[in-house]
């Protein structure tokens, strides 16, 4: 397999609708290439029971919604084309999940006959709602061995792979032999661009040279748009028998390919919310995974007795490369709060007057549910980290730390 992430560009006349609609665009592909007989993947059973919400080319058709199915049972019944086109659609889900888009608000949609690649096997976009509608985020396309015999084509390099068989076996090999030292002298300048062109020739091609070398003696070759006549003083049709342990395959390509900007727009709509009661205080809800900054450091106050705290945990984050940020700017610290809500940071660490007593502790904050936790001063970077990761969830936090209901504002 190969992946790529760069730049791609589009003709587009009339750019709108902010990320969805532009001319130069970040895509990430993967192409994916599988034995085009056997296009099975050793690691469909692990998610053969993931259920999918599929909008079918038929469902389309009959004016039906999308329905939710097993991919194994999509599979099975050739509603999705092979096991690795599967596996590749129930991974992106999984994928999309885990960045945050909502599952209720996303589909897989197949390509209609109309719309279809003439090359392609079968093709499913995996498709976001946003406030413009169903958009294409994810292509995940089987794009058969279209790819690699155009290239064989333009090129003249075959690009095979080598699948070994069962056992070993004799074939029959028909070939052109060239007398390339009587070639050379006849055509000079010429004479390798016909080596090249008897080198590229198809098995009927081969056939119907010996053919013709049988009946009339030579053979014209069609070379530029001119007319090569080969005696049969210069080239040969010789049949061969060989062993071989191994065949040549051009594997089929299967390839998802995603839209970043339409994925991160995606995303922005749909993690962002408002406080029940207080429609101001909006704040994005973007997973731990993804937040740009995992966390905030807020001392309580301006106290001068809280700065080496502050220090002590900023550098315990950065030893564990947890991206943070430290709000020590006036106001309260409600509204601080709110302000690291505003940019998705999922965690606050509050140093208050407790922290300047024995134990050191501090108490951990997390944003969606704006629930707090005390914790040892020597423990939050790494719960932190744990938590920033997916290694723990909030809901373990919870079980395992006291919790905290106000914050002081002043010393005791």
């Amino acid at each position: 397999a190969a992946a790529q992430i760069g730049n791609s560009f589009r003709n587009e006349i009339s750019p709108r609708s902010g990320l969805i609609r532009v001319r130069e665009f970040t895509m990430c592909e993967i192409e994916h290439f599988c034995d085009p007989q056997e296009k099975n993947h050793p690691k469909f059973e692990n998610v053969a029971d993931t259920v999918m919400t599929l909008y079918s080319a038929c469902n389309q058709m009959d004016g039906k919604s999308a329905q939710p199915v097993r991919i194994g049972d999509a599979v099975a019944s050739g509603l999705v084309a092979n096991q690795t086109l599967g596996y590749f659609m129930a991974r992106i889900q999984q994928f999309l999940h885990r960045i945050g888009i909502l599952p209720e608000r996303l589909r897989f949609r197949q390509h209609m006959g109309n719309e279809m690649a003439h090359y392609a096997c079968d093709c499913w976009d995996a498709e976001c709602l946003t406030s413009y509608g169903w958009i294409e985020c994810v292509g995940c396309a089987d794009r058969s061995a279209y790819d690699l015999t155009q290239h064989t084509q333009a090129t003249g390099v075959k690009l095979v792979a080598e699948k070994k068989l069962p056992a070993p076996k004799t074939i029959e090999v028909t070939e052109v032999v060239p007398n390339k030292a009587a070639i050379g002298k006849a055509f000079k300048k010429e004479a390798k661009g016909i080596t090249d062109a008897l080198a590229k020739l198809s098995l009927d091609d081969v056939s119907e040279i010996g053919k013709n070398l049988e009946t009339n003696g030579e053979h014209t070759l069609v070379i530029n748009g001119a007319d090569v006549k080969l005696s049969g003083e210069l080239i040969a049709v010789k049949k061969t028998t060989k062993t071989v342990h191994v065949e040549e395959i051009t594997p089929s390509v299967i390839e998802p390919s995603f839209g970043i900007g339409r994925i991160m727009y995606s995303l922005l709509e749909h993690s962002f919310r408002m406080r029940d009661g207080d429609e101001q205080r909006s704040y994005f809800s973007l997973p731990p995974v993804v937040a740009p900054l995992k966390c905030s450091v807020l001392p309580l106050s301006n106290n001068a007795e809280f700065a080496p705290f502050v220090k002590k945990i900023s550098s315990a984050l950065t030893s564990v490369d947890v991206s943070h940020k430290v709000d020590d700017s006036s106001g309260s610290i409600g509204r601080r709060y709110a302000r690291t809500d505003e940019i998705a940071i999922p965690y606050g660490i509050t140093i208050d007057f407790d922290t300047l007593k024995e134990p050191h502790t501090v108490t951990l904050r997390e944003r969606d549910s704006m629930k707090q936790v005390r914790i040892a001063l020597d423990e939050v970077a790494q719960t932190i980290r744990d938590l920033a990761t997916g290694r723990t969830s909030w809901t373990q936090i919870e079980e395992k730390y006291p919790r905290f209901e106000q914050q002081e504002s002043s010393a005791k």
